[in-house]
């Protein structure tokens, strides 16, 4: 089986977030990850994250105001300055817990952008966060998002963030395969893990439809995870799912597993 992290930004909700860090360490994830610490001050969450012996093994670059409709910032031209300085904000973070790896969120393409504009951008900001990844070790991931749960979204297909990885020549960029955003877009998940297995930092799940806990819906999960190991992948699974109710009520594919 996998080694699973729990993500503390829809997982265990229940809690206040500085919280879930223990409660996932009792669930029996072995790491946690989450999307966005920046609400929370670093120390207390670096404090928390010690306390419950899991390692904290992702989170996502700043990607604008969530709230307001954003859904990353990477891909547009007038946002430059803010994604660059929210790179530095991330390093802070990575650095106070001890995060190996960020994700970028490219962003929804603005009504009548210019493509080529959008991808130069990106690929000019991903160079400059590799960058500033790199001085410290660390990994960058891009991710590719659904359109129906997020329309318009720039980087949507897997093949697409290849490409993107290709033209950015860095070493310590890497595709961050979710197996929910795969599945509405393409489906096929079993041969395109194993085709981009050499691309791949890091996986996550929820199933389909309803980004709800594996066993939910449609997508046979026992048969992904032994896939996963019979492929040689030895990264995490972050579980970014929304659970149907409380989160422990719905860990019986977790524990059935170990």
């Amino acid at each position: 089986m996998p080694a699973f992290a729990a993500n503390l930004s829809m997982l265990f909700t229940e809690l206040d977030f500085p919280a879930r860090f223990a409660a996932a360490a009792e669930a029996g994830f072995c790491a946690v990850e989450c999307q966005f610490p920046y609400a929370f001050e670093r120390e207390l969450l670096a404090e928390q994250r010690r306390a419950s012996g899991l390692p904290l093994v992702l989170h996502n670059l700043p990607a604008g105001d969530w709230a307001a409709g954003d859904r990353g910032i990477a891909a547009l031209p007038e946002r430059v300055a803010e994604f660059r300085d929210g790179v530095g904000l991330a390093l802070e973070y990575a650095t106070a817990l001890d995060c190996p790896r960020l994700n970028c969120l490219a962003g929804i393409a603005p009504a009548q952008a210019d493509d080529e504009l959008l991808r130069r951008t990106l690929v000019d900001n991903l160079r400059f966060a590799a960058d500033a990844l790199a001085g410290q070790g660390l990994e960058l991931l891009i991710e590719p998002i659904n359109t129906f749960d997020a329309p318009g979204f720039w980087l949507a297909h897997c093949e697409r963030a290849l490409q993107i990885i290709d033209a950015v020549e860095r070493d310590n960029l890497r595709l961050q395969f979710d197996v929910y955003h795969v599945q509405r877009m393409s489906g096929e998940l079993a041969g395109s893990l194993q085709r981009m297995l050499p691309h791949i930092g890091h996986v996550q799940i929820a199933d389909n439809p309803g980004r709800h806990e594996p066993g939910s819906g449609e997508i046979n999960f026992p048969f992904l995870f032994a896939h996963l190991d019979s492929i040689g992948y030895r990264g995490w699974v972050g579980c970014e799912y929304l659970p149907l109710g409380e989160t422990c009520s719905g860990l019986g594919w977790l524990h059935d597993g170990q």
